[in-house]
């Protein structure tokens, strides 16, 4: 049974993980130190020079940045020095106008920005921005999670060291869940205690609305919904689930000035987590206790998960995001825990492995993927059809499962992710 103690740390661990951002978090994070560093600096830098962790350069690269209609980091850098407010934090560059992307242009074209790869660190997740004017230099550093500055300076002078991005037990934030606990809190805490997950279909839905009205990226929601995919996907819950999920993403990675809810600092993670579940409680009408509970089990899920693996890697993030909504989906279904156990197994017996080649249009397509493998998945598991531990990297006890899921992204594709890299950079 879980404590009060530990429900209130469950509670304010999923307000700090599932929260609003606008963009692509990799290049808005880039952004949002950039900010910080400008705020510090107390006026516009004649010079930025940014260095990176692979994984944040290789998320940054060819993902659009909203409201501007460019893509990659110099744009996302020149505005955060030029407009970004750090307050806002992965909605920094909220109050963006044309204007001012022409001025972000301009300080491109002045060729005032200075991109590398940092080199020997350990670190997935890594963003130093260092931004000059004549003798003064502020240095902002981001580490472990998109918002976690780690160090603040001004000519030398460090003003604060910022705090671990590790989860530390015994902060009031966080708790080491397992999946026991994910299903006991979400099956049995208090509605009122986790209505605010409302707020994250009440966001995602409108992006998913938004992106229906225009045409963005590989328009993979209206592939789906248009005359051939009809005729193959026909007008069901699956296609639903699968067309209104890849319209929030198909708007955001082009570049669209829309705000999601994300989910371990990535909004195409929170997109994955909501909109099957929230898409398939609508077509079966579902009471909205029911929606409460299930996407509260798909978003902790989530959370569990980029626990143990991080919060980048090279696995895609559609993987454990598509597993949280699989959970929701079969809790809809009206799962039990044993069968929600199995929705797990079988998505980690199907798609483990998908890799992260960066941020882009095209990671529609993967959603689109992942959530297809969550509704089968959880029919299986309905059926009391599960991957077993005869079968390669599944185990009979769900934790182990998971642990083996994230070993895999978090060590086993180290080389994979390098790689991945590689093959981007030589490109440019």
């Amino acid at each position: 049974m879980l404590t009060k103690i530990e429900k209130e740390q469950i509670v304010n661990l999923v307000k700090k993980e599932v929260v609003p951002a606008i963009g692509c978090t990799e290049p808005v994070a880039v952004s949002l130190c950039v900010a910080k560093a400008t705020e510090i600096l107390g006026k516009t830098p004649g010079k930025i020079k940014v260095l990176l962790s692979a994984n944040i350069l290789k998320n940054a690269m060819g993902v659009g940045i909203p409201g501007t209609k460019m893509v990659g980091l110099p744009i996302a850098i020149a505005l955060g020095a030029l407009i970004g407010k750090s307050e806002y934090g992965l909605q920094v560059l909220k109050e963006l106008t044309p204007e001012d992307v022409e001025k972000g242009k301009q300080y491109i074209a002045e060729k005032r920005i200075e991109i590398s790869l940092k080199e020997n660190i350990d670190d997935n997740l890594y963003i130093e921005t260092h931004c000059l004017a004549g003798d003064d230099e502020s240095i902002a550093i981001i580490r472990g999670t998109h918002t976690n500055f780690t160090l603040l300076s001004h000519n030398g002078e460090i003003l604060n060291t910022g705090n671990s991005s590790c989860c530390d037990a015994a902060k009031d934030e966080c708790i080491v869940l397992s999946f026991a606990k994910v299903y006991e809190f979400s099956t049995t805490i208090d509605l009122e205690e986790i209505r605010f997950i409302l707020e994250a279909a009440e966001l995602n839905r409108k992006a998913s609305r938004f992106s229906l009205e225009g045409s963005y990226g590989h328009n993979v929601s209206k592939t789906v919904t248009g005359k051939l995919g009809r005729q193959i996907f026909g007008d069901t819950m699956l296609s639903h689930m699968m067309a209104y999920t890849a319209a929030a993403c198909d708007a955001r990675m082009d570049g669209a000035m829309i705000p999601v809810m994300s989910n371990s600092g990535s909004g195409n993670q929170g997109i994955t987590a909501t909109l099957p579940v929230l898409t398939y409680a609508e077509d079966t009408g579902c009471n909205e206790d029911q929606l409460i509970r299930a996407l509260m089990l798909s978003h902790l899920t989530v959370v569990y998960i980029k626990q143990k693996l991080g919060r980048l890697s090279a696995l895609c993030g559609c993987v454990a995001a598509a597993t949280g909504a699989s959970c929701g989906i079969t809790y809809l279904m009206g799962g039990n825990y044993d069968q929600i156990t199995f929705a797990v197994k079988n998505m980690v017996g199907n798609i483990t492995g998908m890799i992260c080649d960066g941020a882009k249009p095209s990671c529609a397509l993967k959603i689109s993927s992942g959530v297809s493998t969550a509704v089968l998945s959880a029919i299986m598991a309905m059926e009391h059809k599960v991957v077993s531990s005869l079968e390669g990297i599944v185990d009979d006890d769900v934790d182990k499962t998971v642990e083996n899921l994230t070993s895999i992204g978090a060590e086993g594709m180290q080389e994979t992710d390098k790689l991945v890299l590689k093959i981007m950079t030589d490109k440019c």
